[in-house]
């Protein structure tokens, strides 16, 4: 599957003779997305997130906006199937869920990371990346600020922070056996344009 800036989200399959199997419009400019066993899950431009299910791509199930305030940068689905995380420009995180029982609605939480405070200024910086470790429950998120940070989203705290990398974080990924995690870091241009 991928999601483009034409507003589209198209299902691919390479032993095919034709390369979309199929095209499945957006209401906005696709900038990120994720999968569960069951659900695909996609952040567009004004903040918005729709829920499908995958054996029915032709109409959200849910429709929502971010509970972020400013544009959403990544969407990892947690390891359990039960919602999703997702990140902003805003250097911040929200954990949110699928099932809509008020009970369930009261674990959701969000909170601020990716900030670097120097003479008594705070800079934030957009988390650009994040990866579930399906092996330890624990998820980690890399930032602008070229630091990747490891999180335990049940006591809602910082379990690591990485020694800073020379350039934004732009990817992140746990191997299958939550053994390793593989980084990736490039030019993100929030510095403005370099010479």
């Amino acid at each position: 599957m991928t999601g483009s800036w034409d507003k589209t989200v198209k299902l691919w399959d390479p032993r095919a003779s034709t390369p979309a199997q199929g095209t499945f419009a957006q209401h906005d400019t696709v900038y990120t997305m994720d999968v569960t066993d069951r659900r695909l899950v996609v952040g567009t431009a004004g903040r918005q997130v729709s829920v499908f299910d995958l054996r029915n791509l032709s109409e959200p199930e849910q429709k929502r906006e971010s509970s972020l305030k400013f544009q959403t940068r990544c969407i990892r689905c947690l390891p359990s199937g039960e919602g999703y995380a997702l990140s902003s420009i805003q250097g911040r995180v929200a954990v949110e869920y699928f099932d809509q029982a008020p009970e369930i609605q009261k674990r959701k939480f969000a909170f601020r990371c990716h900030r670097v405070k120097e003479n008594g200024v705070e800079t934030v910086y957009p988390v650009h990346a994040m990866a579930f470790n399906a092996k330890h429950g624990t998820f980690a998120t890399g930032g602008g600020d070229g630091i990747v940070s490891v999180w335990d989203p049940v006591n809602q705290k910082r379990l690591r922070e990485f020694p800073k990398y020379p350039a934004a974080i732009s990817s992140l990924s746990f191997s299958p056996n939550g053994d390793y995690l593989a980084i990736a870091a490039s030019y993100a241009w929030e510095d403005g344009e370099k010479e």
